[in-house]
């Protein structure tokens, strides 16, 4: 699953309005990657895109989940659930493993 994807769409479901300079800021990832993920969700039907002009008397872009948009963030969402929960579950093993570890080096401390 692409993380930027679904955080696109996790986003713009409630900020349709913000800017992809805007939308990169909030990702923590490049501008050219949000430009080249939301034309990937416009083609595939996830997202449409309206003009309206802002206050600045500047073109703008608000991006609209489509039906289909809001059927594939809900599937991203269950999948992107799925790989933190089995995260959660590799790490809990791992801490518990450091975990015993660690007390068996300090009770062999002299």
């Amino acid at each position: 699953m692409d993380t930027t994807s679904y955080s696109l769409l996790k986003t713009l479901e409630n900020n349709p309005s913000l800017s992809q300079r805007d939308l990169a800021k909030r990702l923590g990832v490049s501008l050219g990657k949000v430009n080249f993920c939301l034309n990937a969700l416009i083609d595939k039907g996830c997202l449409k895109v309206d003009n309206f002009r802002n206050s600045g008397n500047k073109l703008a872009y608000v991006y609209l989940l489509t039906p289909h948009g809001v059927e594939q963030k809900a599937r991203m969402t269950v999948e992107f659930l799925q790989i933190k929960i089995q995260e959660y579950e590799r790490l809990r093993i791992e801490i518990a493993e450091m975990r015993r570890e660690t007390e068996q080096i300090v009770r062999n401390l002299p």
